[in-house]
């Protein structure tokens, strides 16, 4: 079942791939979406018997890998909790996505390809999540890599999707290489980049460890980074760092988040695969999955905690004044997986995988909404070109209103009435609120602050898109229409999901049925008590979340609903304010500054310099030129004129004479 699960999309990728023109558009979409439909079943069977069965983790083999010295990589699969539940988001929203696809990209000529990718990049992360050792898990994190750029930059004759998919493509090779440098590190200290080894050998950095002066001395435990000797807990801080920065760079967390907002530039389901299931979601997984590892430094988890609820602020911030309807959700999945970084740093592990679980339904539902959307209006984007959309597309309409309502977390504290955002979201804020690092109270004030930034933002949207006066022209109004039922269908499932997912499934990743869901697949150590804590926090705090989306909500309401003139006004006022949040805290421009225009003057320099001028100059070219200048001056002599060339002879002649005469008495 589990190589079925992983290889029918790359099944998929190869027949759309290598034999689309010749079996068609139709064949290949049918093909590629039927293989997914299957794998998100057999996913889906998988979840609730490893997540409810009394089973425990265990491995798939699949074959021989990586042989050489001490380095045994063995391709296979692991399988226990957290592995069937992102099987499950994966292949479903992919599934969905394909689905969709097949009547969103209907006149596209070149769909056999756009399927093709789609697949490859679902086997990627499928590779990714499966992962039992670190080589495998970078050769699927680099598929995704990958298959990203294929994506996002689908229209090639766009400069713009062009330029999206070289930026996406170079930023997350800033993060990787910090990846890969974290997995040599692992390397160093436990000897193995198998999982199981790894997880096996972390109790002898436990500080019961040092106590009983055991393992103290542990073979390679001590790793020189940078020119500093670094003992054994200061080298796994290092390199629990390292692996963080790859975790920055495909989850896009400030810095490394410019890319995401200009991926927008690909096809809209490329979108919502790429910000809901699968590519923004590795980082988190990576770091749930290495839980034993990130647990026992301190100092990561701070640095984690920090980075996380930074960017869920600033992504909110910047989402505030975005008019672009598909920037708006990609700005909300930047502060989302904020969100579930600030969980993971606080050593609440269960409660980032369940916001990421019930993330991917609601922001799948809003990327495959706007695509509805932007399919109705003849492909226009701006927000400010809508308006009045609600009874012409009204079954877009409330699928895009259960989408907001489950991102801005509507439902009642202290019960179990409310959409997936209420009780994942909500148990982060809580966890932060008892969180006990240094950073906790400051992630809770500023997560706070991003949910009543994201209910206003949210519902900015829609009251923008589907309220108040038609804006578009006439002409494309006479053309709006709802979408066929292949796309329509996607979204009712994923409607459900948003709905009922939190309900249903937060008291096994959060709740009294932790222990017998997880079974061990995430770590925490002894000491870890926020799981027991976030149940037991004051009611004002339950309270705050439902308070913001209410505020959130209660502004838009009057600033595009009551008062339209409003955001406008306001905007004019505070001109500097707004140009810095439109323009993304001027982030793209300060590292256009810093980058990449000296990068641009240092190749140009070595271009037209040393490459030019003294490589080819002094090289190739300049050896070429003299020759050819003196051919040029030797071809004078051939003139054509007979006495020229019995001159040329005559002194010939005397040139030898003298030599033999001179020459023989030497």
């Amino acid at each position: 079942m589990y190589h079925a699960i992983v290889f029918l999309p790359l099944f998929g990728f190869l027949i759309a791939g290598l034999l689309g023109r010749s079996i068609g558009a139709k064949a290949s979409e049918y093909i590629t979406s039927g293989f997914l439909v299957i794998a998100a079943v057999l996913s889906w069977v998988a979840f609730f018997t490893v997540g409810f069965g009394d089973g425990e983790a265990f491995t798939v083999p699949v074959m021989r890998f990586i042989q050489s010295g001490g380095l045994d990589v063995a391709w296979s699969f692991r399988i226990d909790t957290l592995t069937v539940v992102m099987l499950v988001v994966v292949n479903t929203v992919s599934a969905l996505v394909h689905i969709y696809s097949i009547g969103y990209m209907h006149h596209d000529p070149h769909r056999p390809r756009f399927f093709a990718y789609l697949s490859l990049f679902t086997f990627a992360m499928l590779m990714l999540v499966t992962s039992d050792n670190l080589v495998q898990m970078f050769f699927g994190w680099e598929g995704v890599g990958l298959a990203s750029y294929l994506l996002i930059g689908f229209w090639y004759k766009k400069p713009t999707a062009n330029a999206a998919a070289i930026k996406a493509f170079v930023v997350n090779r800033v993060g990787d290489f910090g990846f890969i440098l974290g997995i040599f590190g692992v390397f160093v200290l436990f000897g193995s980049v198998d999982l199981g080894t790894i997880f096996a050998n972390t109790q002898s950095f436990l500080p019961a460890a040092d106590a009983a002066g055991e393992a103290g001395a542990q073979a390679g435990s001590v790793l020189n980074f940078l020119g500093y000797e670094l003992d054994r807990h200061a080298a796994l801080t290092v390199v629990c760092l390292l692996l963080f920065l790859g975790a920055m760079g495909k989850s896009a967390q400030v810095p490394l988040h410019t890319w995401l907002p200009d991926a927008m530039e690909g096809p809209t389901p490329v979108s919502a695969l790429i910000h809901a299931a699968t590519m923004v979601t590795a980082g988190v997984f990576m770091v749930a999955r290495l839980s034993p590892i990130f647990e026992l430094s301190h100092t990561a988890l701070l640095v984690v905690t920090f980075v996380g609820a930074f960017t869920a602020f600033f992504a909110a911030t910047v989402g505030l004044v975005q008019n672009d309807i598909k920037r708006v959700i990609a700005y909300s999945t930047c502060s989302q997986l904020g969100y579930m970084f600030v969980a993971l740093g606080l050593g609440f592990y269960s409660a980032a995988i369940f916001h990421l679980f019930t993330h991917a339904f609601f922001k799948a539902l809003l990327f495959l909404g706007s695509g509805s959307v932007i399919h109705a209006v003849s492909d226009e984007q701006d927000m400010r070109k809508m308006g009045g959309l609600r009874k012409l597309i009204p079954t877009t309409y409330w699928m895009m209103i259960i989408g907001t309502l489950a991102l801005t977390g509507v439902g009642i504290p202290a019960t179990i009435i409310g959409t997936a955002g209420f009780f994942s979201k909500d148990a982060i804020i809580e966890g932060a609120f008892v969180g006990h690092n240094a950073v906790a109270t400051f992630a809770f004030i500023l997560l706070v602050v991003a949910a009543v930034f994201t209910s206003f933002y949210s519902w900015r949207l829609i009251f923008m898109t589907f309220h108040g006066k038609p804006r578009a022209s006439a002409d494309v109004m006479h053309h709006v229409h709802e979408s066929p039922p292949v796309m329509l269908v996607p979204l009712f499932i994923l409607a459900a999901g948003a709905l009922f997912a939190g309900v249903i499934f937060h008291g096994y990743f959060v709740g009294e049925a932790y222990d017998g869901f997880w079974k061990g697949a995430l770590f925490t150590l002894p000491d870890n008590h926020i799981l027991h804590d976030f149940h037991e926090v004051p009611l004002w705090v339950k309270l705050s979340p439902f308070v913001a989306m209410l505020l959130g909500l209660l502004v838009a309401y009057q600033f595009y609903i009551r008062s339209p003139e409003t955001p406008k006004q306001l905007a004019a006022q505070h001109r500097g304010l707004h140009a810095f949040l439109l323009n993304k805290w001027y982030f793209d421009e300060l590292y256009d500054v810093v980058f990449v225009r000296p990068a641009m003057r240092l190749g140009r320099f070595l271009w037209k310099t040393g490459d030019g001028k003294v490589i080819d100059g002094l090289g190739p070219d300049g050896v070429s030129a003299r020759v050819i200048d003196v051919t040029n001056k030797v071809v004078k002599l051939q003139t054509g004129y007979l006495y020229h060339y019995a001159f040329a002879m005559l002194i010939g002649v005397a040139a030898l004479v003298t030599w033999m005469m001179l020459g023989s008495s030497f």
